[in-house]
């Protein structure tokens, strides 16, 4: 891994944090870091693989209020950048011995940095008092700090430091812990599901139950379909010179559309029988209230 990658991975650690608190430009989640890191290492399928399985893994997961959760979005910077680097680590494998572990350690370091960004936010109470409001932006964005130094050191010293005790990892589960190996690639490959099962067990999916069974259906007819086609094709690439047409598989983003094409039809419709509704109950409001003040009694009455 060369110092530039080091460097340039390391600023990203620390700046999306900043963007996950301010800016929300989406580059912070665990397919945007899958997708920077990639590109710094050379290996953007890597990278989009383990950030998009990582993505899927935190799908239900969230915080309220001032909760501390899995950084999955570290977790898939370090395990991108091992798996492109270490010879015999498969994206699986980094996903299930880095980026879980990875995740996990990250909310230690995720609350020393809200315990020590308390400080700045005391100083600028002592700047309200003293109506100094130069020094109110400044310990603003000194607050900053904490926050970028708790992913970026963390990092920093596990790429620049780590690659030979993850490599010694690598060759031993490639080795005589072969079997470990072998069950980390399955768990890490198992992850994603593990996502959609926490994340369907917070949707009210009783009640629109029949998206999801209408989501699921054309999302396998389609797959099979495509995936038949594109077999089909391969075939008779191989068995004439000739032919030189290329069949592609049914991309997902043709599935999310139509899935945002019934969202559409299902907000309109919502939208429409909300309505009526809702006039009805202003006018049974109005007429209540119109009976109470024709028999109320006014001061002047009294």
């Amino acid at each position: 891994m060369a110092w530039w990658q080091i460097l340039l991975i390391t600023l990203y650690a620390g700046l999306q944090i900043l963007d996950e608190l301010q800016l929300y430009s989406g580059l912070n989640t665990p397919v945007g870091a899958g997708f920077i890191v990639g590109i710094i290492m050379g290996d953007l399928q890597t990278g989009l693989l383990i950030g998009a399985s990582m993505q899927l893994m935190v799908l239900g997961v969230g915080t309220f209020g001032g909760a501390s959760k899995i950084d999955a979005t570290i977790g898939t910077v370090l395990a991108t950048a091992f798996s492109v680097s270490i010879h015999g680590m498969s994206p699986q494998v980094a996903i299930s011995s880095i980026a879980v572990p990875v995740a996990t350690i990250m909310i230690q370091l995720d609350i020393l940095a809200r315990f020590t960004n308390t400080y700045f936010a005391h100083r600028i109470d002592h700047d309200i008092d003293n109506f100094n409001y130069k020094g109110i932006e400044r310990n603003f964005l000194l607050g900053a700090l904490p926050w970028s130094l708790s992913r970026a050191i963390p990092v920093f010293l596990a790429l620049a430091f780590g690659r030979g005790l993850v490599q010694a990892i690598a060759n031993a589960l490639n080795g005589s812990w072969a079997w470990l190996g072998n069950g980390l690639a399955l768990a890490g490959a198992t992850l994603p599901a593990v996502g959609f099962a926490i994340l369907l067990r917070y949707l009210p999916v009783k009640k629109h139950v029949a998206y999801l069974i209408m989501g699921f259906t054309i999302t396998t007819l389609f797959t099979v379909l495509f995936t038949n086609i594109q077999t089909l094709g391969t075939g008779l690439a191989a068995a004439s010179k000739g032919f030189t047409a290329s069949f592609n598989g049914m991309p997902m983003l043709a599935i999310a559309m139509l899935g945002f094409a019934l969202a559409i039809l299902h907000y309109k419709r919502t939208i429409a029988t909300a309505a009526p509704a809702s006039a009805t109950k202003q006018t049974v409001q109005k007429s209540s209230s119109s009976s109470n003040d024709e028999g109320e009694i006014t001061d002047d009455e009294l």
